[in-house]
């Protein structure tokens, strides 16, 4: 039922919208990545300059600087041989970016070295501190001179190279998945149109679909260490070998969600009523649910929603879990765009081989940084973003909606029974919609203890005997809602389970009455006061 579920779930809302979208697209956007060599924390460090290097630890500063200097003049060097040169950037909240595109376009750069720019940056590097005993190399972060080098890669298309001049040498690389999905389009000589990081036109929608998919698949290992070995020259040192392997890490990934509509006018009619759902609607357990989590009592941390209505490009709705965001904006009032941001992937689960009581078995364990789980960056992303996209799939224009509320409040005859209707101004009432659409719900369903819990929470009893009474009369009265609500077919059985779901008529039915109760009543009850 889960796997069914995930399967539809951005298709209802593109089928609900279909006369609106031309287009649909998943891919990576911004991906980060970073190198660390093997002596970047402090015990390694100190084991490298004692039984490597062999030189006392009060030498090791003077060595680190005149490494520091061999990679500012091999940047120098390069910065020759390129249109935009080698500077050092002096002030602070200059957009880096925003030194590079001006050089291409004046210089009609269509491959290879852009610019080398260096500038002054705290970064986390070590520091001799003496002491009793033997002085010691502390990490400490401290001001240092970095290098950007700025490519128009043959394959990856805009990217950069953030190299930091100071031990341990630590490597960034920034990519973009659409720039690297236009160059591939361009060899396959594809029709499309990429403004800043979005496709505001594409001929073959399902073909670059399946040119997109392939981003994860690729040997970043290899991509990753042919770029640092020409920006660090280091790494071809006698003194740095078998230490000059970069471990690769993602340190931020974006994967986007795009839905391309066919004119301005027909996003900014529905975007709004989108931003006001996603707002008031959405709560902590559903932002949980939607990327794969369930709120749980040792659950540390806090779910923020920021809204900005504001903004250029577009509006935008944020919401953030910890260190990991999930966002919904419109690009240039044309595209919608759901981005799942990924900081910390430590939150997220991915299936690796481990040592069970002698056996190896396939487990399920916190995902780590490295390279080789980009495909389930890929996989946690697009599926929160299609769970965000079914959730908003009750949106609709709302008249039409709310004319539809009748059959909740009339009362319903089943098998000659009757069945009380709800009443979408009453509290209790939509309560009972909002634990039913609740997006943990969208994983596997709901069961009579979840919702039980959304109502009423835990029994307060005295006595367990109290408790077990109170448990079993909340019980029954929430056999008795969903009953109500099963038989005018806004929830259905998951067959051979205790389990519900909502049917496409009841997201509709109970969205519209929620919205209806917290965002339109409100504003008339002051008016008629």
């Amino acid at each position: 039922m889960t796997q069914t579920l995930e399967q539809n779930a951005m298709k209802t809302f593109i089928d609900k919208f279909s006369h609106l979208i031309v287009a649909t697209l998943g891919c990576f956007d911004r991906v980060v990545f970073k190198g660390h060599l093997p002596f970047c924390y402090q015990q390694k460090l100190e084991q490298f300059v004692d039984y490597v290097l062999r030189i006392r630890r009060t030498e090791f500063m003077a060595f680190a600087e005149k490494m520091s200097q061999k990679l500012v003049d091999h940047a120098e060097k390069m910065g020759d041989t390129c249109p935009g040169g080698y500077e050092y950037v002096q002030g602070k909240g200059r957009k880096k970016d925003g030194l590079v595109l001006p050089l291409i376009t004046q210089h009609r750069i269509t491959e290879g070295l852009v610019c080398v720019r260096c500038f002054q940056e705290c970064c986390q590097t070590f520091k001799l501190i003496k002491g009793k005993g033997r002085p010691q190399l502390k990490s400490q972060k401290r001001p240092q001179r970095v290098l950007y080098y700025y490519y128009l890669h043959r394959d990856l298309g805009l990217l950069h190279v953030r190299l930091q001049t100071w031990f341990p040498f630590t490597i960034q690389i920034t990519v973009n998945g659409h720039e690297w999905l236009a160059r591939q389009m361009q060899k396959k000589e594809m029709g499309f149109n990429l403004r800043d990081n979005a496709f505001t036109q594409l001929d073959d929608p399902k073909r670059a679909q399946k040119l997109a998919d392939q981003f994860a698949k690729l040997n970043w290992v290899r991509v990753l260490n042919r770029l640092a070995h020409e920006v660090n020259p280091l790494l071809k040192e006698k003194w740095l070998k078998g230490w000059h392997q970069y471990y690769w890490v993602t340190e931020q990934a974006e994967y986007a969600t795009d839905l391309l509509f066919t004119n301005r006018q027909a996003l900014s009619q529905l975007f709004p009523r989108l931003m006001d759902h996603a707002t008031l609607n959405f709560s902590a357990q559903d932002i949980l649910g939607y990327l794969g989590r369930r709120l749980h009592w040792k659950f540390d941390g806090e779910v923020v929603t920021d809204c900005k209505k504001d903004r250029w490009p577009g509006a935008r709705v944020r919401h953030q879990m910890k260190k990991n965001w999930l966002k919904m904006y419109d690009k240039f009032g044309l595209m919608l765009r759901v981005e799942t941001v990924i900081n910390d992937p430590h939150e997220f689960k991915v299936r690796r081989r481990r040592i069970r009581n002698g056996e190896r078995r396939m487990v399920w364990c916190p995902m780590n940084k490295g390279v080789a789980n980009l495909y389930r960056y890929e996989q946690v992303s697009r599926t929160a973003n299609e769970r965000y996209l079914q959730a908003l799939a009750v949106v609709d224009d709302p008249a039409p909606a709310y004319r539809q509320l009748h059959p909740l409040a009339a009362r319903k005859i089943n098998k000659g029974r009757s069945y009380a209707g709800f009443n979408p101004a009453r509290r209790e009432d939509v309560d009972v919609f909002a634990a039913v659409l609740n997006g943990n719900n969208l994983l596997r369903g709901f069961r009579n203890v979840d919702v039980r819990r959304r109502l009423f929470g835990e029994p307060k009893g005295s006595t367990q005997a109290a408790r077990d009474a109170q448990r079993k009369r909340q019980s029954g009265k929430v056999t008795r809602l969903l009953k109500r609500l099963h038989v005018r077919r806004l929830i259905a059985k998951v067959p051979r389970s205790h389990r519900w779901h909502v049917t496409d008529a009841g997201q509709q039915l109970l969205g519209a009455a929620v919205r209806l109760y917290h965002r339109l009543l409100p504003g008339e009850l002051a008016v008629a006061t």
